[in-house]
């Protein structure tokens, strides 16, 4: 949510801003005209009342010298009748003025590349890490390797499930499990509290963290319950950040640094025909999250900072991969600045996203109302921030290509053997 204090002061600058992510101008003055009637009904209420209150204490005063006060108390009626027309009136304008700032994405930072045609392009290579692997043969995709060595099923999971649906057998499973396990001890190592969350959150929690009511309207979630009540979770983000919906936390504990192990949810409405295979695009995948709850003035250097534990442990598996800064109609809806981490993928020969770290300033706080007081002691907005440390099945594919060989078996990172009991390499098993 957007500070209406600042459409009012700068409007100009607010079209400007949103008119970056595609926002026509039009949306913001229809804002502030609901915004201006609004304010102008609860003046003109407060008037009316002053006024009933002035007349009454002379209604009183007429009948104690026995003077005709019909006339007043005529005018009084007319004055109660157009009070009570008045609220009414303003709780429609505020549910419209809610309905359409809950729509407007936060404001893009200075320094965001510019692009309005809603696609891939536009974004700005930061750096690039790593050597791009060379094989004497021809790189094999990832579901093939992983179907031949018998440690991911796709054609159970489909019949069991659907599409976009994986079994992980033996070796697979164990690979993944250490992957997400490596991932929590390094974060937890600099800094990170593990915390456990709940899969399934309410309304107000989608809400808080921007997913609603985007992800109705394009049926991108899961909702489930008695009266769909529930959402599941599109990523761990959301209830890490509304760990503290409603709530002021200590300034003296910030910044806050959270990270979680969870599946992530996902319908991928609107994604027909896009990466039908392998491990990129899941209705089911697990993800490791980061999240941090920051002071304003320190918000961006927090983004680097999770953004380097994101490439730390691309770093650490020695997996290439290069960092972007995503355009401003390419990033998501609360973001106010996105860096992406995409790996390489041999057999596709290009770079994939593995993970979105954002800064999302004040925008996520506003909506879930999550304050601190600064040093005078006055209540302030805090920053959130989140990024992916990382998707687990996605780290699964680019380590199953980076590390492959001719023979189909898959060389096992060396951080990754402790957690695979000693295991240096993926084999052929049997099936089941």
């Amino acid at each position: 949510m957007l500070d209406m204090k600042l459409f009012r002061k700068r409007p100009d600058f607010i079209k400007d801003k949103l008119g970056k992510r595609g926002i026509p101008a039009k949306q913001v003055d229809e804002l502030l005209d609901l915004d201006k009637e609004r304010r102008d009904l609860l003046a003109k209420g407060e008037s009316l009342k002053a006024e009933r209150n002035t007349v009454s204490g002379k209604i009183a005063e007429m009948k104690r010298n026995k003077q005709d006060a019909s006339d007043p108390i005529n005018r009084m009626k007319k004055v109660s009748q157009e009070i009570k027309s008045i609220d009414p009136r303003v709780d429609q304008i505020k549910a419209k003025e809610h309905d359409l700032a809950a729509h407007l994405p936060n404001l893009p930072a200075d320094g965001v590349p510019v692009n309005l045609n809603h696609d891939d392009e536009g974004s700005v290579e930061l750096r690039k890490v790593g050597q791009i692997p060379h094989f004497d043969f021809k790189p094999r995709h990832h579901w093939d390797i992983g179907s031949k060595l018998g440690i991911l099923n796709w054609e159970r999971a489909s019949k069991v499930s659907g599409s976009r649906f994986v079994y992980d057998i033996g070796q697979g499973a164990l690979l993944e499990r250490a992957i997400y396990n490596f991932f929590l001890d390094q974060n937890t190592k600099h800094g990170y509290t593990e915390v456990l969350p709940p899969y399934m959150v309410n309304s107000a929690s989608m809400y808080g963290t921007g997913q609603f009511p985007k992800f109705l309207e394009k049926k991108a979630g899961y909702e489930t319950g008695e009266n769909n009540e529930y959402t599941m979770i599109p990523t761990a983000e959301v209830p890490l950040v509304n760990y503290y919906r409603g709530e002021e936390i200590p300034a003296e504990k910030l910044p806050v640094k959270f990270t979680a192990l969870t599946p992530a949810f996902r319908s991928e409405a609107g994604s027909a025909g896009r990466d039908t295979r392998g491990l990129i695009r899941m209705h089911q995948f697990n993800k490791v999250e980061m999240v941090q709850f920051t002071k304003p003035e320190d918000s961006w250097d927090a983004l680097e900072e999770i953004t380097h534990q994101g490439e730390s442990l691309l770093k650490l598996l020695k997996i290439p991969y290069h960092v972007i800064t995503l355009s401003t109609t390419g990033m998501s809806f609360t973001a106010a600045m996105t860096h992406d981490i995409e790996v390489w993928m041999p057999a596709q020969n290009r770079y994939r996203e593995i993970s979105s770290c954002s800064n999302t300033t004040d925008f996520q706080a506003r909506r879930s109302h999550i304050q601190y007081r600064d040093k005078n002691g006055k209540l302030r907005y805090v920053h959130t921030l989140n990024g992916s440390g990382l998707a687990v099945g996605r780290t699964m594919a680019a380590i199953i290509e980076n590390y492959q060989n001719e023979d189909g078996t898959v060389d096992i990172p060396e951080v990754l053997q402790p957690y695979m009991h000693g295991l240096k390499k993926l084999t052929k098993q049997d099936t089941f």
